[in-house]
């Protein structure tokens, strides 16, 4: 058996165009072509694209799933244990998340009152304002930190909430974008970097392209940031900088 691309697009939930993407790349060459010279998948290639897109889903960059699939001396069974561990891993994590989603939803609707420690154990020790000291030591003797500063003092609890869903959505699309196999350096990708800077200078300060590529790299050198970008979307932390870079470099 063997299929046109357009159905395994269909299969895999994927865009012809990542299939198309994929073939150029050399990540997944059709085994077969018709002879007015269209693409055709073998069994085989649904394996390896099945492959692709567990590896893509737990955040893996094309070209370390690249690597990974090509060795020569990899068992393709050790894969699917390494993958099932990963997966497990991060659903168990999502698991527990959806319970306190719900225990918090019962105990509104019982009108139960949770503790503190109850309310926030999924969290851990994590404070989202315990690096406040740290910014302010490491930038508060800049015009951004004080521009900054500014802004944040003029805005009510309905602006914060509308500034931290509107970079939700930033970053759910950045997120979009690395599990469809959008390349870093992509037209869609850099556009998302260029909205992400957008954001930042409409919101908080004028956030300069060169601005930008330091962010970036904080992001990835930092790895609270990354932890951060890491529960949005595994890989997302390398993703984005890689993205920032590019689309600094496309308006330089």
């Amino acid at each position: 058996m063997n299929y046109s691309v357009g159905q395994v697009a269909g299969f895999a939930g994927v865009t012809v165009r990542t299939l198309h993407h994929y073939d150029e790349i050399g990540l997944l060459v059709p085994g077969e072509r018709s002879h007015a010279g269209h693409r055709r998948y073998t069994d085989a290639d649904l394996d390896r694209l099945q492959q692709i897109l567990f590896y893509r889903e737990l955040g893996f960059p094309l070209d370390e799933v690249a690597s990974l699939l090509d060795d020569p001396e990899a068992d393709p069974r050790a894969h699917l244990r390494r993958q099932h561990e990963l997966l497990t891993a991060r659903i168990a994590r999502l698991q527990e998340m959806a319970a306190a989603v719900e225990t918090a939803m019962e105990a509104k609707k019982m009108g139960i009152n949770l503790t503190p420690e109850e309310k926030f154990e999924v969290f851990g020790d994590h404070d989202p304002e315990q690096y406040a000291e740290e910014v302010e030591r490491r930038w508060g003797d800049t015009e951004a930190y004080r521009e900054a500063q500014r802004r944040s003092a003029s805005y009510t609890k309905d602006d914060w909430k509308r500034i931290n869903d509107e970079f939700a959505a930033v970053h759910a699309r950045m997120g979009d974008l690395l599990a469809q196999g959008f390349a870093a350096d992509s037209p869609e990708a850099m556009d998302g970097a260029e909205e992400h800077r957008l954001f930042i200078s409409r919101h908080h300060y004028e956030c300069a392209y060169e601005t930008h590529t330091c962010l970036g790299e904080m992001y990835v050198a930092d790895e609270r940031f990354t932890a951060f970008y890491e529960v949005i979307r595994p890989g997302l932390a390398v993703f984005m900088r890689d993205a920032i870079l590019a689309n600094a470099v496309r308006n330089s």
